[in-house]
C-alpha cells in the first residue's frame, strides 16, 4: 500500500487506507476507512466508523463523523460539516458529561457520484441519492433523491439533472 503522509497529520494506526490515497497536512484521522486513489484535504477530521469510498475528493477543513459512509466518485466540497445525533446534549440527566453509552449514532450515506458543495450541513439520518448534487451553503435535512439538485435551508429541489443541461 502506497499512500503519501507528511509529519502535520494525526493519523491513528486504525485508520485503514487503501491504494494510492493522498493525505494533505494538518488532518486527524482515526478508525475510518479510506479506498483507493481518494484524496484528503487539509485541517480534515474523519473519525471512527466512517467510510470513505474510492476515488473521492474530501476538500479542506471538511468534518465526517462517526456513522457517515460516503460511497465510490463522491466529491465533498471545502467546510462540509456531517452531523449524527438528533439531539446532542453535553451531559446527562442528573448532571455529568455523556458518555458513548448516552446516545446514538444515526447514520448518513452518500450516495456514488454525488457532489457536497461547499459549506454545507448534513443532518443525521440523510441519504443523499446516487448522482446528486448539493448546492453550496445549504443544510440537508431531509433524503436527496438521485439525480437532483438541491439548494438552501433547508435544501429543496431545483430541478432534475439531464443531460442536456449538464452541458
Amino acid at each position: 500500500m502506497k499512500i503519501e503522509l507528511s509529519q502535520t497529520q494525526k493519523i491513528a494506526p486504525t485508520v485503514k487506507f487503501g491504494e494510492g490515497v493522498k493525505v494533505y497536512d494538518f488532518v486527524n484521522l482515526y478508525g475510518c476507512e479510506i479506498g483507493d486513489h481518494s484524496k484528503i484535504g487539509t485541517f480534515v477530521e474523519i473519525q471512527k466508523g466512517a467510510k470513505i469510498g474510492k476515488n473521492c475528493k474530501i476538500s479542506s477543513h471538511t468534518f465526517i463523523c462517526e456513522g457517515v459512509t460516503i460511497e465510490d466518485d463522491v466529491f465533498i466540497g471545502h467546510n462540509v460539516t456531517f452531523i449524527n445525533d438528533m439531539y446532542p446534549r453535553s451531559t446527562v440527566e442528573g448532571g455529568g458529561l455523556q458518555t458513548e453509552a448516552d446516545w446514538a449514532c444515526i447514520p448518513t450515506l452518500i450516495r456514488k457520484g454525488a457532489s457536497v458543495g461547499s459549506s454545507v450541513t448534513i443532518l443525521a439520518g440523510v441519504t443523499v441519492g446516487e448522482k446528486a448534487i448539493v448546492g453550496a451553503g445549504s443544510v440537508v435535512t431531509k433524503d436527496v433523491p438521485p439525480g437532483t439538485i438541491v439548494a438552501g435551508n433547508p435544501a429543496k429541489v431545483l430541478r432534475i439533472i439531464t443531460e442536456e443541461k449538464k452541458k
